[in-house]
């Protein structure tokens, strides 16, 4: 699976997405035909290479050919991309991200999504930059966005609505509601200046997913801002590869129990995965003084440690419980229902890759069915996944999640 990282240290904003895009092979010639499909007129787009402290990226400019422009209502946008002949992923992708930034204008001015009006983000560049992105990342066989806590920025900047705070107060709303990390000023210490435009938080904000990913790294492309800072290169980061299986934090508890009635452990384990727990299983061991004993081990998320802990405390004879970090490897994996010959039945679908590799059926529907029709149980598990490897190739993309 293709995948997309982008590195904020020194912010972001749309012509800079643009730029990255560009700079890792996205070509300027493609993204002109493809953008015709929008009926903007009275633009140039252009791309050329640029030093930013002595490091090169691509910068894309849009420039406009008639001047300055009226702010754009919210409903002349959306027309403008429903109605054109974009792929309809990308005319969901760009129509969300515009959304999600007229929410956060209507909210900071106090009025409703059809009474707002943009202003610098309803722009032509901002559409460029929207519909460009978002087409962009779909030619480069990107399927997950993910990106770095956002700089903060500081100091004021003009606006249509007069001298702002940074974050502009848009901006700072987009990164609320994606409960986007920050942290202050930039990699090299500065503060002044805005960072983060609002097109390039209603952007990453609608996209991405807000952690760096395990992946094997591919291809590097830099999308130059248009300034120039002193003190730090003015560029983004943007880290194409393949996503690696994902490894999960958690937490092992274990307890040795010598001295409790076997009838009790069937409850302990309902009650803790009742909780929340991943997995909870039992070892027989033998102790001190020759006494046979069993080992019980919960495997959790860390913050329902202390859920958990004290479920084993009031539930078992124990004095105490080790607790231990551990990381685990986790394949892709769906659960989708599938209509067998028998009845519907959910199966887990194994993926590596992004490629279905082995589909699994759920024991208490196989279970139902084998009572239903009458069948040995493991009859029915062999109809279930013959039919469902009928329609998943283990080899193949998984491409639909209901079979």
């Amino acid at each position: 699976m293709t995948i997309a990282y982008f590195d904020c240290f020194a912010g972001i904003s749309g012509d800079m997405i643009l730029g990255a895009l560009v700079d890792v092979g996205l070509p300027l010639s493609a993204l002109q035909e493809e953008l015709k499909k929008l009926h903007i007129f009275g633009y140039r787009l252009t791309a050329q290479k640029t030093q930013r402290r002595g490091f090169q990226g691509t910068q894309v400019i849009v420039s406009l050919e008639g001047g300055s422009e009226h702010p754009r209502p919210w409903q002349d946008v959306h027309n403008l991309i429903q109605q054109s002949a974009l792929s309809p992923q990308v005319k969901e992708q760009g129509l969300a991200i515009f959304q999600r930034l007229a929410a956060a204008e209507a909210k900071v001015h106090g009025v409703s999504m059809e009474e707002v009006h943009f202003h610098e983000v309803g722009a032509t560049d901002a559409m460029i930059d929207v519909v460009g992105a978002a087409w962009g990342l779909s030619w480069l066989g990107v399927e997950n966005v993910f990106a770095s806590p956002l700089p903060s920025g500081g100091g004021t900047i003009d606006s249509a609505h007069g001298s702002l705070p940074i974050p502009a107060p848009a901006t700072l709303e987009l990164m609320a509601m994606a409960q986007a990390p920050l942290r202050a000023g930039t990699a090299a210490g500065s503060q002044d200046g805005e960072l983060v435009t609002p097109t390039g938080a209603a952007i990453i904000t609608t996209l991405a997913a807000f952690h760096r990913p395990l992946m094997t790294l591919e291809q590097v492309g830099y999308g130059a801002g248009a300034r120039d800072v002193a003190n730090f290169p003015n560029l983004l980061r943007l880290w194409l590869g393949k996503e690696i299986s994902p490894i999960s934090e958690l937490l092992l508890l274990e307890t040795n129990i010598d001295d409790m009635n076997p009838e009790l452990y069937g409850y302990v384990l309902e009650s803790l995965l009742a909780q929340g727990a991943n997995d909870v299983w039992f070892t027989p061991i033998q102790m001190k003084k020759n006494r046979p004993a069993v080992m019980l081990s919960v495997l959790a998320l860390r913050q329902l440690e202390a859920a958990l802990v004290e479920t084993i405390m009031r539930e078992t004879s124990t004095l105490g419980v080790r607790v231990r970090e551990v990381q685990r490897h986790e394949s892709q994996r769906d659960r989708v229902e599938f209509d067998s010959s028998l009845g519907p039945v959910v199966v887990k679908v194994k993926r590596l890759g992004g490629k279905a590799f082995s589909v699994a059926p759920e024991y208490e529907d196989c279970r139902r069915l084998a009572l239903e029709h009458g069948l040995p149980l493991q009859e029915v598990y062999r109809i279930v996944t013959a039919e469902a490897q009928a329609r998943v190739t283990p080899i193949g993309p998984l491409e639909d999640k209901n079979l």
